[in-house]
């Protein structure tokens, strides 16, 4: 399979192709189901729409030979620890020492029937690329331990850092210093 990895921003991205964001998003996420379509807004905007509203300049995304989004990254340069954005992420408070040596952060998705094509490790040497290009010392993400996405972002040089306790399960953080 054919793909192609472009660095856009929100205002660069067509109406269809942000369904198209949407759809992979709901379809690769954890958690599928919601109380309410507030709840279900305010679960895309903690982890897609935020960062294409205040990051938009650290957008990837992976089309297919037809056009279509196959996969994608959003992330910050920023360290999230102390963001008033992610202060429902309680976990941030642990990893803040951590977070200052690793701010950039990230979130990637692939749609299900694209995965294990190198689709992801395409969108991640992107962004890497990209934010060594802008001098971030190191970039981090937090998973839930023993999630199928831990073993990706091993494979593709990061470590594990820490794991805390959050809602009732461990997540861990994994990082990786970039030159």
């Amino acid at each position: 399979m054919e793909h192609e990895v472009l660095h856009l921003t929100r205002t660069h991205i067509s109406h269809a192709h942000m369904d198209e964001l949407d759809s992979v998003f709901y379809e690769a996420s954890a958690r599928k189901d919601f109380l309410s379509p507030e709840a279900r807004a305010a679960f895309r905007d903690l982890w897609l729409g935020s960062y294409l509203t205040h990051d938009e300049q650290e957008t990837f995304v992976a089309l297919d030979e037809a056009g279509h989004i196959a996969g994608y990254i959003v992330g910050s340069l920023e360290d999230p620890a102390g963001q008033p954005r992610y202060a429902t992420l309680g976990y941030f408070e642990q990893f803040a020492p951590l977070t200052r040596i690793y701010p950039a952060h990230l979130h990637i998705n692939v749609a299900s029937q694209h995965r294990s094509r190198g689709i992801g490790a395409d969108l991640l040497a992107a962004f890497l690329e990209h934010i060594t290009a802008k001098a971030s010392p190191g970039v981090h993400v937090v998973t839930g331990q023993g999630m199928r996405n831990v073993g990706f972002y091993l494979a593709n040089g990061f470590q594990q850092l820490a794991a805390a306790p959050w809602n009732g399960r461990t997540v861990v953080m994994l990082g990786r210093k970039l030159p």
